[in-house]
């Protein structure tokens, strides 16, 4: 689905409001551990770790999807920014990005002060033993007493209220137009199914493009459980 969608992705979300409104409170986040070296676990097309380059924090970004990874490397050009951009998913960051936890015999070590999953991207690992690999893995890209913010849904509300339905989202660039519609099918193995519907008007003529992905409507008891420290 990513792929499909990274050509669209930046006129869907409004990065602007978006930064504005988050970006102050990942920075508090990053400040009370005093982090400068940063791995966006999920990055999409780059536009957190773009804007955090920019405040002067070293940023890794990594994805599943090359097609965002390749918008992400072009969003951080056109921002004059170094960000290095990997095709990761979750349980492959830290091969993938060669994190060393112990120094190397010329002194170094390799590791994250942060290690951010924003975007509501966790709930793309389909079972608990996904779950449980993804987070070792983001445990295995930090220093000790470093931070992992996670930026999930709330489908505890979700599922009580069954809410299919999300806002529709418009752009508009000279005679083009999009509208992104977003909804929920309920699975009956408790999953979602995650729809987008692309609507694109050229002049007088619309276009149409359905995109969907399975995800695991992550509770936060779920998600909690799995993050205690094993006994």
């Amino acid at each position: 689905m990513y792929d499909e969608f990274s050509a669209d992705y930046d006129r869907f979300v409004d990065w602007e409001g978006r930064l504005a409104a988050e970006m102050p409170f990942i920075e508090q986040v990053l400040r009370r551990v005093g982090a400068r070296r940063v791995l966006d676990a999920a990055c999409g097309t780059g536009m957190h770790a773009v804007g955090l380059a920019r405040r002067g924090y070293e940023v890794v970004g990594a994805d599943l999807s090359e097609g965002m990874v390749e918008r992400a490397r072009a969003n951080a050009a056109a921002a004059g920014v170094a960000v290095r951009f990997e095709v990761a998913g979750f349980g492959e960051l830290t091969e993938r990005l060669g994190v060393l936890k112990e120094k190397q015999g010329n002194g170094e070590a390799r590791f994250f002060d942060a290690v951010l999953c924003l975007g509501n991207s966790l709930p793309h690992v389909l079972a608990p033993e996904a779950l449980h690999t993804a987070l070792a893995d983001f445990a295995a890209c930090l220093r000790p007493g470093g931070v992992l913010l996670i930026q999930n849904l709330n489908y505890d509300r979700v599922l009580a209220r069954q809410e299919r339905w999300m806002d529709p989202q418009a752009r508009r660039e000279g005679d083009q137009e999009w509208l992104f519609l977003r909804f929920y099918d309920f699975d009956p193995d408790g999953l979602l199914t995650f729809n987008v519907v692309r609507l694109l008007r050229s002049g007088d003529r619309w276009e149409q493009q359905v995109m969907s992905t399975r995800i695991w409507p992550l509770r936060q008891a779920e998600l909690n459980g799995d993050m205690q420290p094993s006994s």
